[in-house]
């Protein structure tokens, strides 16, 4: 547990110091499109590498593994650190609050810790392996809510996608099964408004590790459930999630999203 705080607390200070730069370069960036519709920015770019460099001071022989062409892992590399440094680009972009920098540290295959930083409403979540999940320093739990009806559910559509999109298709279906369904453009708040009862659900067939990871251990140490949309074990490194407050509610959006 000792080796797990240090982790933790060093994330905390990496997420803190790429949630900084990102406040710092608001309106006065440029962009440019990695795919249509999937923007990048020189914020993304310059909070990836102040995470970094704040982690490497406290793990130098860590691995990284990172949105912004970040691959720093060798085989048989045992730690690494799986980062996005501003989930929720887009919305970042327009000046629209919904977005946060995301860490997660893989020891030996297994998610240790987890944060997910929100730098404008300066919300950090966090989360150990076995130990709980936590909003600034105060523990968190799922809502409990357990029937799809009632439920509030956020769902990750692919960029420049199309109207026959199985993803779109899963979208629409679930419009008449939950009490309300809403695309919120970042998947790290996302998890983590999950994991603190905000909303009930999440699913995606389109995101990237660095996208899920930390969330994916926010929700487990919160009390959620999380598999792939098979109901199969989830994996950060398959694009396929269903995340719920409750077990019985994973299930029963299972049948609704097939």
């Amino acid at each position: 547990m000792r080796q797990q705080q240090e982790w933790l607390a060093a994330a905390i200070e990496a997420a803190h110091t790429g949630g900084a730069v990102l406040r710092d370069w608001m309106g006065r960036f440029s962009v440019r499109e990695k795919s249509r519709s999937n923007l990048v920015t020189e914020a993304d770019e310059a909070s990836q590498s102040a995470i970094v460099e704040s982690l490497r001071k406290h793990f130098p022989d860590h691995g990284f593994l990172g949105e912004e062409n970040l691959n720093e892992r060798t085989t048989g590399t045992e730690c690494f650190w799986v980062i996005d440094p501003l989930d929720g680009t887009t919305n970042y972009v327009h000046g629209f609050p919904y977005f946060a920098v995301s860490i997660a540290l893989s020891v030996r295959g297994q998610l240790e810790v987890g944060v997910i930083y929100d730098p404008l409403k300066q919300e950090t979540f966090a989360a150990i392996r076995s130990g709980g999940a936590t909003r600034n320093g105060e523990r968190i739990q799922t809502s409990g809510e357990d029937q799809p009806s009632q439920a509030f559910g956020m769902a990750s559509l692919p960029v420049a996608t199309d109207p026959g999109n199985p993803a779109v298709q899963r979208f629409l279906k679930s419009l008449s099964h939950l009490q309300t369904v809403q695309r919120s453009g970042s998947a790290a708040l996302n998890l983590a408004y999950l994991a603190c009862g905000r909303i009930d659900a999440f699913w995606s067939s389109s995101l990237s590790a660095w996208d899920v990871a930390a969330g994916a251990l926010l929700v487990q140490e919160s009390g959620g459930s999380i598999t792939n949309l098979k109901g199969d074990k989830f994996d950060i490194f398959v694009p396929s999630l269903l995340a719920a407050s409750t077990d019985p509610l994973r299930l029963k959006l299972l049948d609704v999203l097939s």
